[in-house]
């Protein structure tokens, strides 16, 4: 019903930046909030940032002051500007969104996953 994609992951030396898109499509009629994760090997999945419908944008202590969340409501867009990024950003990043459908009430969805990868 609600697809989300994914886009922007790579390889990127320390203190560089990489900027995530993610696209979500199919039977919406309105998002509630949409937000990034991410999952390093061997630990688990955490909260990056969140921004929710007309409001404050949370960000993970861990990203503060490097990582930025925008959203384009009329496209049903998500993106993550990640500036001065550290090998610790290694991970799998995950778009997820809060959707309100117009056949299936409210439900969480995921996206497939884009590989944050950050060494020299």
């Amino acid at each position: 019903q609600v697809q989300l994609v994914e886009s922007g992951g790579g390889l990127v030396q320390p203190g560089g930046t990489l900027r995530l898109s993610c696209a979500a499509s199919g039977s919406i009629f309105s998002i509630s909030a949409m937000s990034w994760y991410r999952q390093a090997p061997g630990k688990q999945r955490e909260l990056v940032a969140y921004i929710p419908t007309g409001g404050s944008d949370h960000y993970a202590d861990s990203v503060k002051g490097r990582f930025t969340i925008s959203r384009d409501n009329a496209k049903n867009t998500v993106h993550l500007q990640m500036n001065s990024l550290k090998p610790e950003d290694t991970a799998v990043y995950y778009c997820h969104a809060d959707v309100n459908t117009w056949s299936h009430g409210r439900g969480d969805y995921w996206g497939q996953g884009t590989q944050v990868t950050v060494s020299s």
